[in-house]
């Protein structure tokens, strides 16, 4: 996806989502910081990409789960906003190789660290694959919570509701990068470091949604 086509798109997909749902952002910004930038955000529902993508005035290259491109509709989606697939419980390399290019060339890169979409709303441990891009890249961390996505799938569902629109929180926080390492990256530094984002995600999310974090941000 070219960047005229992605900003293109921006207004048209912004318009189409003040139709499922009152969106809402706090604190938002206005330019990114500068160099490798990752967007790492909790994941509800699949409005969850293109709401991010709205948001956030960079151009993100989205990493998903292959699964997302079995779907035509999500497929499509995906390309618009520059996704890429990644193998889930392997060390896909090829993601790895894609995830440097999105950010050589200028992209921030759009991780839901969870590695899947959380059915009970609740916060999941975090994968390690972030962290290690991050170290791997320089790259600065932005956390951002979102609450309320899942509410749009059930508005579907209950066929009641089908003409309301709930209310959607986007949440940015601060970036912030992770501590420097000196020598080889072990897996307990890995581990570590994914916890403390996972912790700044937890802390832009209601306290019901923070759900294996609850009770344990900084």
């Amino acid at each position: 996806m070219s960047p005229s086509v992605y900003g293109a798109a921006k207004p048209v997909v912004a318009v189409l989502l003040s139709g499922l749902c009152h969106w809402h952002v706090n604190n938002k910004i206005d330019a990114m910081p500068e160099g490798p930038v990752i967007v790492a955000s909790n994941h509800l529902s699949w409005i969850d990409i293109p709401l991010l993508g709205v948001c956030i005035p960079r151009r993100i290259a989205f990493m998903a789960k292959k699964e997302y491109f079995y779907s035509p509709f999500h497929r499509v989606l995906l390309r618009v906003f520059g996704g890429f697939t990644v193998e889930r419980g392997t060390v896909d390399r090829t993601a790895l190789d894609q995830a440097d290019e999105a950010l050589k060339n200028g992209c921030a890169l759009g991780i839901f660290p969870e590695g899947t979409r959380s059915r009970n709303l609740q916060l999941q441990r975090g994968r390690l694959g972030l962290a290690f891009i991050a170290f791997r890249n320089d790259a600065l961390i932005l956390p951002v919570g979102i609450s309320g996505t899942e509410k749009i799938r059930q508005r579907y569902e209950n066929k009641s509701r089908f003409f309301s629109r709930p209310d959607v929180t986007v949440n940015i926080g601060q970036p912030f990068k992770l501590p420097r390492v000196d020598g080889s990256l072990t897996r307990a530094q890995l581990v570590s470091s994914t916890e403390m984002v996972m912790r700044r995600l937890a802390e832009l999310l209601p306290e019901d949604y923070r759900g294996v974090y609850k009770g344990n941000t900084p």
